[in-house]
């Protein structure tokens, strides 16, 4: 039986089959209400037959935007749109659906990718942005504001706020940012923390305001809610984040009900190395899973073949994996999968006719021609 194709529990939620859809920033919402592409993208994630769809990096703050067009949960205002944007999606019934609750910290204020991604200046219509220390992302860069106590605890209480909308919006799932460069990140990493209070200096002080972040959106909704992380496993920087150093972060999150830990890494320096190839951090997620007791771990990155995946699982190197890239240009690519490695997928009705002849089965106890 395959092992990609078997069931997993989240906590109170159980998913179909370990394929998980990474969460892709689309870039498209209207000063962070989802737009009509939203609905397009979303829907074609749903119906592809992965085992949880992960909905873009969120802000829960305008602030804590990546660029103008990134999704916001800063408000009911937001909520009640995203609601009416997941509704068609939820009614399916089809997939399990997730949200990534985020602040972009120094990384804030920027262009979107297709226009260049640098950081816009205040007076052509950015925002200064926020970070643990006044330290830029890149050179030429407008410094960011070091956050004060006051600061630090209004964006505590503003992921706990936007956690608790989400809920009510029916999501399922929810995944803290703490990786690719964005603030819970900046905070742990030594390259852009360089404070000198209780939130910097020594592993553990960096770890604080990421570890009571997760300890405040986990006591503020249901139990019944997985609260995951997704960690960047290393900054691919001399001195900067590194395994060791997540390693530490996962068992100390672990007690605190962390359901996942998603691994993926990079994404805090411009001067990064990373040495791209297939599965290339799949090492990562198997040295985490093998330092934690029981805490799932998502293996992410350049995983595109079914027998690749398949492998990762089967030779337990992480519980569930997860695609972007790779379901944007194969939407179907777990029905693809599936006849690959001989299992079963859910689709919904409309679609079984299209089941070619030779992947007979491919969608469970369906006939091929039914009508």
């Amino acid at each position: 039986m395959s092992r990609l194709f078997s069931s997993f529990r989240l906590g109170a939620l159980e998913l179909p089959n370990r394929i998980v859809i990474a969460p892709m920033c689309q870039y498209s919402a209207q000063e962070g209400h989802p737009s009509d592409w939203h609905l397009l993208h979303w829907g074609s994630m749903a119906l592809s037959g992965a085992g949880m769809l992960i909905v873009e990096a969120t802000a829960v703050t305008p602030e804590g935007r990546i660029t103008p067009g990134c999704l916001g949960l800063w408000s009911d205002a937001h909520a009640e749109s995203l609601a009416r944007s997941l509704a068609p999606v939820r009614r399916q019934g089809v997939i399990p659906l997730a949200i990534q609750l985020s602040h972009a910290g120094r990384k804030a204020s920027s262009r979107v990718p297709w226009e260049g991604g640098a950081q816009i200046p205040v007076e052509e219509g950015g925002w200064l942005a926020l970070a643990p220390s006044p330290l830029p992302h890149a050179p030429g860069e407008l410094p960011p504001q070091e956050l004060d106590a006051a600061g630090l605890s209004r964006i505590r209480e503003a992921f706990v706020a936007a956690a608790r909308r989400a809920v009510d919006c029916g999501l399922q799932a929810i995944e803290l940012h703490m990786a690719h460069g964005y603030l819970l990140h900046e905070f742990l990493s030594p390259l852009s923390n360089q404070r000198s209070d209780a939130y910097g200096g020594s592993l553990e002080h960096r770890m604080r305001f990421p570890l009571e972040v997760f300890r405040a959106v986990r006591d503020a909704v249901p139990e019944r809610i997985p609260v995951g992380v997704r960690i960047s496993a290393t900054d691919w920087v001399e001195g900067g984040w590194n395994l060791e150093q997540s390693i530490v972060l996962a068992q100390a999150i672990e007690p605190l009900g962390c359901a996942y830990i998603h691994v993926s890494s990079g994404g805090l320096s411009p001067l990064q190395k990373i040495p791209v190839a297939p599965g290339y951090q799949v090492p990562f997620a198997e040295a985490v899973r093998r330092a934690v007791k029981h805490m799932p771990v998502i293996a992410v990155g350049l995983i595109t073949e079914p027998q690749q995946a398949e492998a990762i699982l089967a030779e337990e190197k992480a519980d569930l994996v997860a695609l972007a890239r790779m379901m944007v240009w194969d939407p179907r690519w777990p029905w693809h999968a599936a006849a690959a490695l001989g299992a079963t997928v859910e689709a919904p009705p409309q679609y079984w006719r299209c089941q070619p002849q030779q992947h007979r089965g491919v969608f469970g106890d369906v006939k091929i021609g039914q009508r």
